[in-house]
């Protein structure tokens, strides 16, 4: 989508003593022209069309409010980039200075619109979307400065990722007349689709100074290395489509071409490697069929059977990448997204963020000459590292492909890293999956024997749609003295959690967090809100808990941070007819489970139930929406070899409003399938890690015949 500004055509104005017939006739030509114009920067922008619309509107910026500057014929042109140009010559570093964060501070120009003395403009599409949501992530990132003073990178409002949409002499004025231009020093351009018929410049054509370049196609007569950087070319697809989660491993294809406008000579190339391996390799092109337009352009046709696109990546091992009349293609980022390890054939291409990403990890680089060699050298490959570049691949498109804010603040990290060196981010740091944020988080094993009490507890309430109870609900923890924070995790993604002022008042702050799917694991994700050591974890339907039941919870946590710490207890039983396990819920003796209805952890245990839980267990709990406290039981005490401590005499969780159809756990089959859970994950782990105890904990006093109000916690409730 773009947005742009309506200019008037000034056509009479132009031709003052013209006859009439003449005049009508320049004018529709004249029309003609600018509209084959915006028409070609608005279908060339990208390889898929992107639908321009009238009312969507920019969320930082309006193309229509900005002020209107008028270029001069004679206004000065800037010189062609100097490939000369490093660091240390034409990057002043001592404008970025020291400051103890080490980092860059970033300054974007207010938004104007450039047109020349007859009111054209120098682009036809004004701001795209694209660059709109670059600039907009940036501005809401660290790194950026409203004060133009402490800047020390400047960015241009001026829209130059598509070079077929500019007029090149016209956009380079514009730049020049840029109060803090200074021939471009420490300026950062971002382009994506560079140079033009019939050349195909690999960097682009715009007389740009000493300004860094963010190019997405550079060779490596082009590339200045150290001082521009390689960056992607984003794929809109990326936005519109969400693929399934897919594993690493074998698929159907081992290799698949989905490009449709290849050289003809590689194209024949290609059919011969078909004809030579068969059903191995995928040939796709584009569906003649279909008529052209957005919906075709997410299909793929191979002799009249239609593939969608980009899902029929996922099909395959290796999915051929071969230069276009450009090096960079949006092809690659489609390919990363579905897990296909590239096999990227363009000669002198320099990839994307190559300067920090290690690619022999998630692709095959092969020369242009060795394409009829491609089978074979991909045949050499073992699987287990086929698996491991698909995991990697996907990987980086998650990271630094999949939005232009990723792309964006991508490529700012690399420049930080060039001026603050001491402090710039590891090879294991921008190529190691962050699998669990271990900086963040220390071991309940090795805190201090008693956690201090000033921090106090995150409350984390796990909701879908019960509103009223939910407000209940945190009305009641908002009493609670050490209560630090409330997480409300909204798992209904069909409806939108209630408007800012209808949610209570309380004394903490309150954060909703979204979540993509409706999961019971969303439950245990490590959010970053997080940031006490201790977490309750609470249902939206717990009403019946008092604040001092919490309290003394909390208390009892800090005496033994390495255990869950919960209210009713359960257990679990041999059924010796039967012969396996057996989930009981009637009052007994023994405890071995506490459920996390409401229940203290350490949040050290989410990241273990996120990222480390072992077999498919987690995936068990969330396609049959049951059984992640047993889960969570089964983790914290084999990890710990200790059994939950059970507080406070209540052994039900009583909710006179829920109904057999707000509660899940009323479900007739519930129970069953809970025995069902014990005997899966026993089996997963290879053992019965959960420990029986005899034992409960409540607070001193508690039936002692002494006055109420001299009690710490006078109000525990019943059973």
């Amino acid at each position: 989508m773009y947005a742009s500004g309506k200019y008037s055509s000034r056509g009479p104005a132009l031709i003052p003593r013209m006859k009439t017939k003449h005049r009508i006739y320049y004018i529709t030509l004249f029309s003609v022209v600018l509209l084959g114009l915006i028409a070609t920067g608005m279908f060339q922008f990208w390889p898929h069309s992107i639908e321009s619309t009238a009312d969507w509107t920019l969320d930082k910026r309006s193309v229509h409010d900005a002020p209107l500057i008028r270029l001069p014929v004679s206004s000065p042109i800037p010189e062609r980039g100097d490939l000369s140009c490093r660091m240390h010559t034409c990057f002043d570093v001592y404008r970025c200075g020291y400051n103890p964060k080490n980092r860059i501070k970033v300054y974007i120009y207010p938004l104007q619109r450039f047109v020349d003395e007859l009111g054209v403009p120098i682009s036809s599409i004004g701001l795209s979307r694209e660059y709109n949501d670059l600039l907009s992530a940036i501005s809401d990132s660290d790194f950026y400065t409203d004060d133009v003073t402490r800047a020390c990178l400047f960015i241009p409002s001026i829209d130059v990722l598509n070079q077929n949409s500019l007029r090149i002499r016209e956009t380079a004025q514009a730049l020049a007349m840029l109060p803090r231009w200074d021939k471009g020093m420490n300026h950062l351009l971002f382009n994506m689709l560079p140079g033009g018929p019939p050349d195909y410049n690999t960097a682009l054509d715009v007389p740009r100074d000493r300004a860094l370049l963010a190019g997405g196609g550079f060779s490596t007569w082009t590339y200045r290395q150290g001082y521009d950087v390689s960056i992607p070319v984003y794929s809109p697809l990326s936005a519109d489509v969400e693929l399934p989660e897919r594993q690493p491993g074998p698929r159907r294809y081992f290799i698949l071409s989905s490009q449709t406008a290849i050289h003809r000579e590689y194209r024949a190339e290609l059919e011969r490697l078909k004809e030579e391996n068969g059903e191995a390799l995928l040939l796709l092109d584009k569906c003649s069929s279909l008529s052209q337009g957005a919906a075709s352009a997410r299909k793929r046709c191979y002799k009249g059977q239609v593939y969608d696109y980009p899902q029929i990546l996922q099909d395959s091992s290796f999915c051929v990448v071969l230069r276009g009349a450009r090096l960079g293609q949006a092809a690659l980022s489609d390919v990363l997204q579905a897990g296909c390890v590239p096999v990227i054939l363009a000669d002198s291409y320099i990839l994307p963020f190559s300067e920090v990403l290690d690619w022999k990890r998630a692709s095959v680089v092969i020369p242009e000459e060795k394409l009829s060699e491609m089978y074979t050298i991909l045949k050499t490959i073992p699987h287990k590292q086929v698996e491991e570049m698909q995991r990697q691949a996907h990987w980086y498109w998650e990271a630094y492909f999949s939005s232009m804010k990723a792309i964006g603040l991508t490529t700012l990290q690399i420049i930080n890293d060039r001026i603050y060196p001491y402090a710039a981010r590891t090879y294991e740091q921008w190529n190691n999956p962050p699998v669990v944020k271990w900086s963040s988080v220390n071991s309940p094993l090795f805190l201090p024997l008693i956690p201090p009490r000033t921090p106090g507890f995150t409350a984390v309430v796990l909701t879908y749609d019960r509103v009223e109870s939910l407000f209940r609900v945190i009305t009641e923890i908002s009493k609670v003295p050490s209560l630090a924070k409330l997480l409300v995790v909204w798992n209904n993604q069909n409806k939108s959690p209630p408007g800012e002022s209808l949610w209570p008042k309380i004394g903490v702050p309150l954060k909703v967090v979204r979540t993509k799917e409706n999961k019971l694991s969303n439950r245990f994700f490590p959010y970053d809100e997080i940031e006490t050591e201790a977490v309750l974890a609470i249902d939206d339907d717990i009403i019946m808990l008092t604040s001092d039941e919490l309290q003394f919870g909390y208390e009892v946590w800090r005496e033994f941070p390495d255990r869950l710490v919960g209210y009713p207890g359960r257990l679990h039983l041999w059924d010796h007819e039967m012969g396996k396990w057996k989930y009981e819920s009637e009052w007994t003796n023994e405890v071995s489970m506490v459920l996390t209805g409401a229940a203290f952890y350490h949040k050290y245990f989410n990241y273990l139930y996120t990222y480390k839980m072992p077999g498919d267990i987690k995936n068990w709990v969330d396609a049959h929406m049951n059984c992640e406290d047993i889960a969570m039981n089964f983790l914290v005490a084999n990890i710990t070899g200790k059994a939950p401590i059970k507080v406070t005499p209540r052994k039900k969780f009583k909710c006179p409003e829920c109904t057999a159809i707000d509660g899940l756990s009323l479900d007739q089959t519930h129970m069953v399938e809970r025995s069902e859970c014990i005997n899966k994950f026993a089996s997963v782990f290879g053992t019965m890690p959960l420990k029986v105890v005899e034992h409960r904990a409540d607070p001193v006093l508690y039936k002692d015949d002494f006055p109420e109000k001299l009690k710490s916690f006078p109000n525990i409730g019943s059973l």
